[in-house]
């Protein structure tokens, strides 16, 4: 007996190699997307919870649900983000006149 592990996955071939490494991956991406969906709930519950102060804050709020938006299959018309960033590029103007 040896007190070295034996690395099982060097003695399975190519093909359950690979399959085990995708099976990891899937499980990693899948534990990540939980992640950031628990943090975007908190991030969520936040924006909810306290009002704005100022237009700043409320512009804040509004970037947020404009990325919200831009990422789904609507916001993906050639239209709509076009007015997405028309919509950032007013704010970001504006903020720097203040």
């Amino acid at each position: 007996m040896t007190d070295k592990p034996v690395k099982l996955d060097e003695h399975r071939g190519m093909a359950a190699q690979k399959a085990t490494d995708l099976r990891r991956l899937l499980t990693e991406v899948a534990a990540n997307e939980r992640a950031l969906r628990a943090t975007q709930d908190e991030l969520e519950a936040q924006l909810i919870v306290a009002p704005a102060s100022n237009w700043e804050e409320a512009a804040d709020k509004v970037r947020y649900l404009l990325s919200v938006l831009a990422a789904t299959p609507s916001g993906q018309d050639p239209r709509r983000k076009a007015l997405i960033q028309a919509v950032l590029d007013d704010f970001n103007r504006l903020s720097s006149v203040i």
